[in-house]
């Protein structure tokens, strides 16, 4: 993966976000894309050795589209600026289709490799069923809140648009109640990979998945509606 060449095209393409432009610049498009779909087919060929259950995970599907869906959005601009993916075992990579656990990684227009790992804004129902197994999994949970690699890799959950009170059908006596306030069970980190591209960014980013393996282990616990 040309990671600069990457980079560059996204940040041209943050400032040229027209259809124009994108067509006279699709061949730059395809030969990245075609890259990135590479590093995703082995990503998830790493990803089997500690997690056999993503092994048939289809790497094309794996892939976000580069079109913006603009039905509901008010900023009209139609690509996307970075290149996502979402791995899976259950093949569905959009939180709002409540596919389960997901190990995801993007490198976007300001040159920010986020990689993450676990569930971000499941649906009300997937949210409300893993919720319930912290409380039934209490001791699981809070040994996995102390998990050395969890910890080191990413400092712990996320509290992004974290909740005040405790959820209906939870009172603050309830185990684990601060994470049980969450809206998201997800750890990710941030770097710039502009500055320090990475010597191999599928060796970097297979450890940080590895790291994450915890959390989307402890969440398979939790049944598929």
């Amino acid at each position: 993966m040309h990671v600069r060449d990457l980079t560059q095209f996204l940040a041209e393409l943050a400032e040229n976000n027209n259809r124009a432009w994108f067509v006279m610049n699709k061949p730059r498009y395809d030969i990245l894309r075609a890259e990135f779909l590479e590093l995703v087919t082995e990503l998830i060929a790493g990803i089997a050795k500690f997690d056999p259950a993503v092994a048939g995970c289809n790497p094309k599907k794996a892939l976000f589209r580069v079109n913006r869906d603009l039905r509901f959005a008010r900023d009209k601009s139609p690509y996307k600026t970075h290149f996502a993916a979402s791995i899976t075992a259950s093949g569905l990579k959009k939180p709002s289709q409540g596919g389960g656990p997901a190990y995801y990684f993007h490198i976007n227009a300001d040159g920010v490799l986020l990689v993450a790992g676990g569930e971000y804004l499941p649906p009300p129902h997937r949210l409300r069923a893993i919720r319930q197994q912290v409380v039934e999994d209490a001791a699981g949970f809070g040994k996995l809140l102390k998990n050395r690699k969890l910890l080191q890799g990413f400092g712990g959950l996320q509290e992004e648009d974290k909740l005040v009170r405790p959820p209906k059908g939870f009172d603050i006596d309830s185990p684990h109640i601060e994470a049980i306030k969450l809206k998201s069970f997800i750890v990710w980190k941030e770097s710039d990979i502009r500055k320090n591209i990475p010597a191999d960014l599928k060796k970097e980013l297979l450890a940080n998945f590895r790291d994450a393996y915890p959390l989307v282990a402890w969440l398979r616990q939790v049944p598929l509606a």
